[in-house]
C-alpha cells in the first residue's frame, strides 16, 4: 500500500513538472493540488483522494469584514480568511447535504498569503492559479456550487449589493467559474431565487430584484466569443489587476497558458495571454476589432488598455486563424490578399455614430478598374488611400483588414471593414490570391 501511494505521489509531481516549460504551462488540464475531502474534514493531496472534486465558487468580502482562521483541515499550514459570519462547519454540513464527497475551496485547497511558507506559496501560484478555471470546467456534467452573497452566508439582496465591487457577478476570478450547471449555496425558502415575477415581461416586485434575475438568467445564453467574454472583464474588478487577464485564460479556449506573476506589468501578461490564445479565438482581433494596436502593442491587435476601456465588436463565426511562431515571435495569417485597393469615404467618423458607406477601387490585372461598396461599423477614420487588404477564410469573405505592405511579407493593420453583399464579396475575392502575411 505504501509503495503504491509513493508512485501515486511520484506521478503527480511529475505531471506537474512536465506541465510547466519555461514561463508557460503546457498541459493546462491538470487535477488540482489539492481536494477537501469532507467525509474526513480534511484537505489531502489529489493523488490520495484519486477523484475530482466538485468545485465552490464565491465573491470574496472585503477584508475588513473577513477574518482569518488557522484550523486543522489544512494542517494550519496557513490562515483561512472567510466571512466573519461564515463557519467552515457549516460549509461542510452544507456541501455533505448536497451531496458532495470532494469539494475545491480555494481558500483551503490553495496555499494563501500568511502562511508558514511564503516560498512554496509563489512557487505554487505559478502552475496553480492559472489552472484554477480547470476545476470548474473538469466537472462540465456537475453544478458548480455558488455562494453570490459570500462564502458560508445565505443569500441576500439589498439595495447597492449588484453594484459594489464584492459582487459575485463583479469579480474578475468568477468568469471562469461559471459552470454549465450550478446550484445556489446557502439558498432559503424565502430567498431572491424564489421570488416570482409579477408580470410576463419578467419584472419583479423591486428593480434589483429584476436585475438580480436578469443577471443570473443571462448565465443560460452565456457567449464565450471573444469579444462578448472580454466584455464581461470590461464590468468586472480585481484586487491585483493582472488577475482581470489571468481569469480569461480557460474562458478563451488556451492551447498553453501562461504562469501566473502577481507584479507582472498588465500589458506583458496581456501579450503572453494572447500568444497562446487558440489561433480561430484570436483571428476576431484583425478581422473585427477596427483600431490598429497602440503603443506596447502589435498593430495587428489591441493592447489590454484599448480592449478594457473602449466599446468592443460583435462577435463573428469561422473567419480563419492567426498563427503564431513563438521562436522568431511572428505571427502571421494565410488567406485571400488583395496587393492594392483604393480606399474611399472613411476619412473621418460620424458625430452621430452609426455605419459609414464608402466604396474600394481595385485594378484587375489588364488594369480594369472594379468599384465596390463597402461598410465600417465603426468611426475610425481610414485616410483615403491605398492600402493591402487581407480577407477572412471564407469563399464570400465578408471581412477585411487594411493595412501597409512592409518588406518581406509584412503587414501593418490601419482598421477594417465590410462587404455586406455575398456576390460583391465573391467578386472581390476573385481579384486576389492566397498569400501568406507576417503580421506587425
Amino acid at each position: 500500500m505504501q509503495d503504491e501511494l509513493r508512485r501515486c505521489e511520484e506521478k503527480d509531481q511529475e505531471t506537474r513538472r512536465d506541465a510547466l516549460v519555461g514561463n508557460q504551462i503546457v498541459n493546462p488540464q491538470l487535477p488540482p493540488r489539492r481536494v477537501w475531502d469532507l467525509y474526513s474534514n480534511r484537505v489531502m493531496p489529489y493523488w490520495i483522494a484519486g477523484r475530482l472534486p466538485e468545485s465552490i465558487s464565491h465573491a470574496w468580502m472585503d477584508e475588513k469584514d473577513r477574518i482569518d482562521v488557522w484550523t486543522p483541515i489544512n494542517g494550519k499550514e496557513w490562515p483561512v480568511p472567510i466571512p466573519k459570519d461564515a463557519d467552515l462547519n457549516l460549509i461542510r454540513i452544507e456541501m455533505l447535504n448536497l451531496g458532495l464527497e470532494y469539494a475545491w475551496l480555494d481558500v483551503l485547497c490553495l496555499r494563501q498569503v500568511g502562511g508558514l511558507r511564503e516560498d512554496l506559496r509563489m512557487e505554487e501560484w505559478e502552475l496553480d492559479v492559472p489552472t484554477i478555471g480547470n476545476v470548474y470546467l473538469n466537472r462540465r456534467w456537475k453544478p458548480v456550487m455558488i455562494y453570490l452573497s459570500g462564502l458560508g452566508r445565505p443569500l441576500s439582496l439589498k439595495d447597492g449589493d449588484m453594484d459594489s465591487e464584492r459582487s459575485w457577478f463583479r469579480r474578475a476570478w468568477t468568469v471562469q467559474e461559471i459552470g454549465e450547471q450550478r446550484i445556489i449555496a446557502g439558498d432559503t425558502p424565502d430567498g431572491p431565487m424564489h421570488a416570482k415575477p409579477i408580470n410576463k415581461d419578467g419584472n419583479y416586485e423591486t428593480a434589483i430584484l429584476t436585475r438580480f434575475h436578469m443577471q443570473w438568467e443571462s448565465f443560460k445564453r452565456l457567449n464565450r466569443g471573444i469579444f462578448s467574454t472580454l466584455a464581461d472583464m470590461q464590468k468586472r474588478v480585481s484586487t491585483n489587476p493582472v488577475d482581470r487577464i489571468a481569469g480569461l485564460a480557460f474562458p478563451l479556449s488556451p492551447n498553453t497558458i501562461p504562469v501566473y506573476h502577481e507584479s507582472e506589468p498588465l500589458e506583458d501578461a496581456w501579450t503572453a495571454l494572447v500568444n497562446t490564445m487558440s489561433p480561430w479565438i484570436r483571428v476576431g482581433f484583425l478581422f473585427l476589432y477596427p483600431e490598429a494596436g497602440r503603443v506596447g502593442s502589435k498593430k495587428w491587435r489591441p493592447a489590454w488598455e484599448q480592449v478594457m476601456t473602449e466599446p468592443l465588436p460583435v462577435d463573428a463565426p469561422w473567419l480563419g486563424t492567426v498563427r503564431r511562431n513563438d521562436e522568431k515571435d511572428e505571427d502571421w495569417y494565410e488567406g485571400y490578399c488583395i496587393e492594392k485597393g483604393l480606399v474611399c469615404g472613411f476619412n473621418v467618423g460620424l458625430a452621430a455614430g452609426g455605419d459609414r458607406h464608402g466604396k474600394l477601387v481595385v485594378k484587375d490585372a489588364d488594369g480594369r478598374e472594379h468599384i465596390f461598396k463597402i461598410i465600417a461599423a465603426h468611426q475610425y477614420p481610414i485616410p483615403e488611400d491605398s492600402y493591402t487588404l487581407l480577407g477572412n477564410d471564407q469563399r464570400a469573405s465578408k471581412y477585411w483588414a487594411v493595412g501597409r505592405r512592409l518588406p518581406e511579407q509584412r503587414f501593418e493593420k490601419v482598421s477594417i471593414f465590410a462587404l455586406n453583399d455575398s456576390k460583391e464579396a465573391d467578386r472581390l475575392v476573385d481579384l486576389g490570391i492566397r498569400s501568406r502575411n507576417i503580421l506587425v
